[in-house]
């Protein structure tokens, strides 16, 4: 069962890796999509969830290896894990959400919204998203804690509840979903509209594959973000001891 999760685990980070690099080398290298905010927001996307794969892989082989993730035996192990977890995933979820939106502004068939969102905005949204689930996952970190057999674990009851009640159903979970499903249809139909606009044939085929793209990916998210939802929203209520797992 350990050589099967490690294997599972490395064959999912390299092909995880090539996908990555090669979305990271394709949306920054070819000159059809330089400046162009979807492209920007799936490379901030890919590069984040590049440095959650190797994160994800090197606690597989540290439990593979010593039996356990460390956490229960080092505080801020213990603190740090959970705090740069927490920041990855919110940065990518929204980020995803910020896909869906923009490609909502950029196909729709008013042009004062299309003019909206540039790409000066798209950096600075960006870099506001990041700096508050950074924030936010070192404010998180602050209240983990290594209790007996229980490990590595929220220690603060209020913020015990705000995690189950609140992170993991909505900000984690409901919402993310809601907003990158709802952008993500609203865009496609946006898209069936466009051939009666005079766009060059070029521009139309490119919002077209991107949207496409989008909401693939807003499907897959919704179906696996939320398996993930009730699990941790049951792990946190009913903390599982170390010794039971």
């Amino acid at each position: 069962a350990k050589q099967y999760s490690l294997y599972s685990g490395c064959i999912l980070f390299t092909f995880g890796f090539i996908g990555n690099i090669l979305n990271i080398l394709v949306f920054t290298q070819l000159k059809l999509f330089r400046d162009n905010r979807t492209a920007f927001y799936l490379t901030v996307e890919s590069i984040n969830n590049f440095i959650y794969q190797f994160q994800t892989i090197s606690v597989t082989i540290l439990t593979l290896t010593y039996g356990d993730d460390a956490t229960e035996r080092s505080l801020g192990w213990c603190k740090f894990r959970y705090m740069l977890s927490q920041i990855l995933v919110l940065t990518s979820y929204y980020t995803l959400c910020l896909i869906a939106i923009d490609q909502f502004f950029s196909t729709n068939h008013q042009f004062r919204l299309r003019q909206m969102c540039t790409i000066k905005l798209a950096r600075y949204i960006t870099f506001i998203s990041i700096c508050i689930w950074i924030a936010h996952g070192i404010l998180s970190g602050c209240f983990y804690d290594i209790q007996g057999s229980l490990g590595c674990v929220i220690s603060n009851p209020v913020w015990q509840q705000y995690i189950s009640s609140f992170f993991y159903p909505v900000l984690g979970g409901l919402l993310p979903i809601a907003i990158t499903s709802l952008f993500s249809l609203l865009a496609f139909h946006n898209v069936r509209r466009i051939v009666r606009r005079q766009i060059p044939i070029v521009r139309r085929r490119l919002d077209q594959q991107l949207t496409a793209m989008v909401l693939i990916r807003a499907v897959i998210a919704a179906c696996f973000m939320s398996p993930f939802t009730i699990y941790r929203i049951y792990i946190t209520k009913f903390p599982v001891s170390q010794n039971q797992s």
